[in-house]
């Protein structure tokens, strides 16, 4: 059964690395957001992207939720001692993987190329194409200012309630994206952050268009549970946004192109619009993450 998963960063991460234990990883096509991109330091840096490849390669840091595991931050320090910019934490393993794609890029390489070396570098079977190779970026108004997604989200802790998600950049789907999209038997779209981790793949014109002509089941995977998010401001953000928490709520963020959503058993019934497939979501370790898996490939069969 090929698969292809629209994913953003932790939460996607941790439900991707379980697919790919159902599923295999041959058989797997995950579709990263690259809205929350930037420079650090003079480094490119795709936060969602590393947190996705972490996980396939077994490096990521559970406890933290992001980066890698035993992760030390010298050179962070140093950076910090100097004066200069230290509020995007990144440790001195990640730093390895930021210069090689920072060089890679310099000398002319597509972020999807890179990627995919990256990966086979870290002997992950799993194709991670980025949704883009062209330059699309995340802003979030508030109003407090417009901002850049990182500056929103890390260097003001999130706290400005949102009143809209824009995307900057005219894109294009990045090479084997449409085409995994076509070959695929099924569709999924990790439990992440609706506005800013999958509207930015939605916002690639081709890649909703290939949705919304899908001739295969679509199923979304619920990131709250209990109407609450377990990390991070979705919930605020459908609250604030879109009225409520419920599963209708989420449902609508993808309205016209998922078939089936996945939601936790606490969450209450609905929505109308799709077929609700309530299980146990809260991915507490490898295990949790498969069987959110099934359930979700269970209900795209």
């Amino acid at each position: 059964m090929k698969v292809v998963l629209l994913s953003g960063g932790v939460g996607g991460a941790r439900f991707a690395r379980g697919l790919v234990d159902v599923a295999g990883g041959t058989n797997v096509t995950i579709v990263g957001n690259v809205g929350d991109d930037l420079e650090v330091l003079g480094m490119a840096v795709s936060p969602d992207l590393d947190s996705i490849l972490y996980a396939l390669a077994g490096l990521n840091d559970e406890d933290r939720g992001w980066g890698r595991a035993g992760e030390t931050w010298e050179a962070l320090g140093t950076v910090s001692a100097l004066g200069g910019e230290d509020w995007f934490r990144l440790g001195d393993r990640d730093l390895g993987l930021h210069l090689v794609r920072t060089q890679a890029l310099r000398a002319g390489e597509p972020l999807s190329a890179v990627t995919a070396g990256l990966a086979r570098a870290l002997g992950i079977e799993a194709a991670i194409l980025p949704a883009t190779d062209d330059r699309l970026r995340t802003w979030i108004d508030t109003s407090a200012g417009s901002f850049a997604f990182q500056e929103w989200f890390v260097a003001r802790g999130h706290r400005d309630e949102v009143d809209g998600v824009r995307f900057e950049g005219d894109a294009d789907a990045a090479p084997g994206v449409l085409e995994a999209i076509a070959g695929a038997d099924a569709i999924l779209i990790a439990p992440s952050n609706p506005y800013v981790s999958i509207w930015p793949i939605l916002a690639v014109p081709a890649i909703r268009a290939a949705l919304e002509a899908r001739q295969v089941p679509c199923v979304a995977v619920s990131p709250l549970v209990g109407g609450r998010a377990v990390k991070g401001p979705a919930d605020r953000m459908l609250a604030r946004m879109a009225g409520g928490t419920t599963p209708e709520h989420v449902a609508g963020c993808y309205a016209g192109l998922i078939d089936a959503l996945v939601v936790d058993e606490s969450d209450p019934t609905g929505p109308d619009a799709v077929r609700r497939v309530a299980t146990r979501t809260l991915m507490t370790d490898l295990a949790a993450s498969r069987r959110l898996a099934e359930t979700a490939l269970g209900a795209a069969a």
